[in-house]
This record gives C-alpha cells, structure tokens and sequence, in this order.
C-alpha cells in the first residue's frame, strides 16, 4: 500500500458505486466504518446529481469491533430493504472492512429477502476503482441477463459500459444513439446508464453489443458473446476516423446499408485541422496520460487528424496496459505505465510538450509547469460535467476534440507573444490600436522602459548556444525568435551561464513570462 496525496482511481468498492448510482431500482449494502461515506461526495458535489448514491453503509464504529460486526450488517440489510424497496439488492465491503472478515454475501443470503442478492468480492488492496466496475457490472448481468427464447428474433444492439462519473458518459450515449438511429438500428438497452434490473434480463434479446468503454463493459461483453451468441464492437468512435470505421462496423454487424446522408456527413474537425489558423499547429508535441481508452484514442486521433507529435503516451489503467504499450509502440515512444503522478509529472518536466492531454491531475501538473492542457479522461473534477452537450464520441464529438484540444494552443501562443513583446514600446497597454493607422501615429508614444545595468562582476563575455539550443531556438516564430535570442543571452550573461542549453532556453521563456 501507498499513501499518496492524489490518486487516480479510488478502491473497488466506488467503482461499483458508480453502476449502482447509474442504475434505477438497485440498492447497495455497503459494510463499512464511519468514514467511508465520503464517497457520496463523488457524485453530489463533483458530478452534481440531484440525489444520493443508493447506497446505505453499515457504518460500525470501533466499539462494534468488539461486539457482533455481522449483526449489526444484516440488521442494516433488513432495514435497507423495507426503506428503499429495490429490484436487486449489491452487498459487499470497503476497504477498512474488508479486514474484519465477514461474509457480506453469506449474511444477506442468510435472510432470504425476495429480491436477488449479489454479492461482490472486490479485493480492495490488489485492485482498483475501475475493476470494481467492471466486476460489478459483469456479477449483474451474469445474475440478471435471461436467455432468450429459442428461435425468437433479435433486432438491435445493446449500449454497455457508461456508467455515473464517467468522462463524458451521458452525452457519448446521447451522440451514439442518435448515429445508430440514422442507421436504422434500433437501441435495445443502454446500461448500466439508467437501466434497471428488469432491462438487464433483456440483454439477450439485441442481436449485438456495442462496447463503449472497455474497462467498464469488456468483462460483461465476452460473456454475453460465450452464452448468448453476441458479438461485440472493438471500434471506439473517437475522432473522425474511427467514427466512420465505428459506422461500417455496427452497419455490417446490423446488416444494414450506410445511408448516403451518413456517408457524406463529415464532422467539421477534419477541415479546421487542415485550415490556415490550424497547420501552424503541425508538429506540435503532445504528452497523453489517462485511462486506456481515452489514451489510446487520443494518441490516433492527435497524430491523424491533427498533425501533432506524440511525444509520450501513457495510462494508470494496469489491465489494459498490453492496449497502451501498442499503441506507444506504433508511435514511437516509450509507454508509461503507472499510477503514481509524480513519475507522470516528472515525465512531462522532463519532455517539456507543447500540449498535455491526460486527467484532472495533469491539469494541475500543466499549469505548475506553464504548459497547455486538455481533459480527455477521468478521472475528472466539477468543470468536466458542463451543462452543455459536450460528447467524445461520434462527429460531433471530433469537433469537441478539436475545441478542446486546439484551442488551449492558440491562446497559449497569444500569451507567448505577449510576454515577449511586453517591453516593446509599441505593445503596451495605453497603445492605439493598430487598425486606427493614422489616428495611432499622432498619439504620444512612451518611452520603451531602461534596462537594468548588468553587475559589474558578471562576465563580459556573451553566452554560447549549445547545439541543440540552437536548434530549438528555430522552432520559435521567425518573427519573434531575435527577440527571444536576446531575452534567453541576457538571462543567462546575468546567472554567468556561458552555455545555453535548451533547459537555459525554457527557463528564460518562463522567466519572462511571469
């Protein structure tokens, strides 16, 4: 065990929190201290639902721990059931619990309530939040998926993997639905977003699944697939591309033509990236960091479609790590694997990118480090649910991507302007503006500010540019490259550095740009 200040995936038991709070008609009977109940937090304060978690926590205090601890867990099940009245009822322990070894799933079985009992075995201190999901969503449809009648006709597909605090969720199933309806596919059940134990038992009755999130959903979708004779998508319909590839394979799965209205439906991202304000933007390093998925996904997309430079991939989800390390592979760099964000920190100090994709915590490690940065993944903070439609997926979702990703650059190159011309007589707050021509030129122009002596006792000599500082040097916009070679000659003469290195380079831009 670690202790860290931040984390990127809580214990397994919030996982499975988060189906339960997407579903409707079931209840979680948590076993757990006082404590533990943060976790409604998660989804009232930062995901902003208008309800509580369904979840009831047994919430023993340490004088119980000498006393009868699976009493007190089935007297709360007891009560669990009569308030709330759920169609299935998820039992298991946290974390804290766990060590106390009862037998959450014995003690509610023991009762014999009329409703299914499942139990869930989440080994807290070997797995994660997004493996409890999974486990939990694959346990529910194992004990609630019904076989359908032999012969019986199947049509559509099923939506899996979305759940409550996912990145993004509501509005991808939203963007999906809309693009299997103009296929003519029709959406059997979408789960565990919103669906209920009754529309769990209907799963069989779609002729396919459409797996959105694989870490959520993969687990389930293979057993679907063995007992059921469903197969599943492969394709994430992120970006473009992949969603006119997402678009041929559920059409050949469904069996159905791609209309022509479809087909000539392009999203407008594929255009921008190749407009005039975007191909300076080629080239561009990017850092990508968050769950396999969304990672890999925004690696394809960032270097397709948008012409940048991935300079390091990354992901915290250790199950899906085989995904990542491919995908580094085909780019051309070293993958990361961890969930320690001080190893991911220190791998974009160290890369210095013109752009960071990742979570919440490479936000905060973006903007210590001045660099530009964009949410493609959870996990995320309040600013990540916007009232808006906002999906990742699907057309209008490769347009979201271009906003979000694009947009951080350009106004990163504003700033970088005006922090080298903010000496510069002509760029100052009380200037004209340039399109008033003549009107400008009769206006007092200040005196540009005096620069400080330099002491007496620092070198004379000027300061040679090593190599690859040179070269680096030439990335910078021709128009603004003297300026930046004076600022970083300056910078250096006054620390008596005599040699510039492309560390001495990044520090003057930093330096004078405060």
């Amino acid at each position: 065990m670690q202790l860290t200040l931040w984390t990127y995936e809580g214990p397994p038991h919030v996982g499975a929190m988060r189906v339960a709070t997407a579903m409707r008609g079931v209840h979680y009977l948590l076993h757990a201290p006082q404590g533990d109940t943060y976790a409604d937090l998660l989804f009232t304060m930062i995901e902003r639902l208008p309800r509580r978690p369904p979840v009831t926590y047994t919430t023993f205090q340490a004088r119980d721990l000498g006393a009868d601890t699976a009493g007190l867990f089935q007297q709360a099940a007891r009560d669990a059931y009569a308030r709330f009245q759920p169609q299935a009822l998820l039992v298991g322990a946290s974390c804290t619990a766990e060590l106390i070894q009862d037998d959450p799933g014995g003690l509610a079985q023991a009762l014999d309530l009329p409703v299914p009992v499942i139990p869930l075995e989440l080994p807290a201190y070997q797995r994660k939040e997004n493996y409890g999901a999974s486990e939990t969503f694959y346990q529910l449809v194992r004990a609630l998926a019904r076989r359908p009648a032999e012969g019986a006709p199947r049509r559509g597909c099923n939506l899996l993997g979305p759940t409550a605090l996912g990145f993004r969720h509501r509005d991808d199933v939203q963007e999906i639905t809309g693009l299997l309806l103009q296929l003519g596919i029709a959406v059997n059940v979408v789960a565990p977003l919103e669906a209920s134990p009754a529309d769990l038992a209907r799963l069989g009755e779609a002729a396919f699944n459409v797996v959105l999130y694989p870490e959520v959903a993969q687990q389930a979708a293979g057993w679907l697939q063995r007992q059921f004779g469903q197969p599943f998508t492969r394709t994430i319909p992120i970006g473009a591309k992949a969603t006119q590839a997402f678009v041929a394979e559920v059409a050949a799965l469904a069996g159905v033509p791609v209309p022509p209205a479809l087909q000539a439906r392009a999203s407008r991202a594929p255009w921008y990236s190749q407009s005039v304000d975007a191909t300076y933007l080629t080239g561009k390093r990017v850092f990508i960091f968050g769950d396999a998925t969304h990672a890999v996904a925004a690696a394809r997309v960032a270097a397709e479609e948008l012409g940048f430079a991935v300079v390091g991939l990354g992901t915290y989800s250790r199950e899906f790590a085989r995904d990542v390390r491919e995908a580094a592979a085909h780019h051309g760099v070293a993958p990361l694997i961890t969930d320690d964000y001080l190893e991911v920190e220190a791998a974009v100090a160290a890369l210095q990118p013109d752009l960071v994709l990742g979570t919440q915590m490479e936000r905060h490690i973006a903007k210590r480090l001045g660099i530009p940065c964009a949410v493609i993944s959870a996990p995320v903070h309040v600013q990540d649910f916007p009232a808006r439609h906002s999906p990742q997926m699907g057309y209008e979702g490769a347009n979201v991507l271009f906003d979000t990703w694009v947009h951080p650059l350009m106004m990163g190159l504003e700033e970088h302007l005006l922090g080298m011309f903010r000496g510069d007589f002509e760029f100052h707050e009380d200037a004209p503006a340039s399109h008033l021509g003549h009107a400008s030129a009769s206006m007092a122009v200040p005196e540009p500010e005096p620069q400080p002596d330099l002491p007496e006792d620092l070198p004379t000599m000027a300061a040679t540019w090593a190599p690859e500082a040179e070269r680096e040097l030439h990335r910078v916009p021709f128009f603004v490259r003297g300026k930046a070679r004076r600022n970083t000659e300056r910078f250096a003469v006054e620390r008596g550095v005599m040699t510039i290195t492309v560390e001495t380079l990044y520090e003057a831009k930093a330096h004078f740009s405060r």
